[in-house]
């Protein structure tokens, strides 16, 4: 496909007779004028010609950034984690229901979290299991 446009714009190189005496193939060749295609214009050209259009590009690019910016968020969340454990070591006194212990605050802390994340999905799937929409072979007798 590339050498396609190439030989294009080689044939509107040599159909004009302002283009510059560059060799045909060399990487910006091609001069401005009327009726000739600018560098950007080969630019937009080979993306077409790659199956890129350009929203196709901006799309890609932006997932990329999200991306990093998910990257940049989860490093700054594990440091903030760090940081937590390492001002959260002293030793509290937790009163359980038939007696009491002491515990260091980043277990309690990240035990509480787990708890609160495991019966958050439980939840979630009970809700969902008791509000699914019924199934369309069964029928009543």
């Amino acid at each position: 496909m590339l050498s396609k446009i190439r030989s294009r714009d080689q044939a509107r190189r040599e159909a004009d007779p302002r283009a510059p005496g560059k060799p045909p193939g060399a990487v910006g060749s091609i001069a401005k004028g009327p009726g000739l295609a600018s560098d950007s214009g080969i630019a937009a050209e080979s993306f077409s010609a790659a199956g890129e259009t350009r929203r196709d590009r901006s799309r890609r690019k932006n997932r990329r950034s999200r991306l990093h910016g998910y990257a940049i968020l989860a490093v700054a969340l594990v440091a903030f984690l760090i940081a937590l454990a390492v001002s959260n070591t002293a030793a509290v006194k937790v009163s359980w229901v038939f007696g009491t212990s002491h515990v260091s605050l980043v277990w309690l802390v990240l035990l509480a979290a787990i708890l609160g994340w495991l019966f958050g999905l439980l939840s979630t799937a009970a809700f969902h299991w008791r509000t699914r929409a019924p199934h369309r072979g069964a029928t009543a007798d």
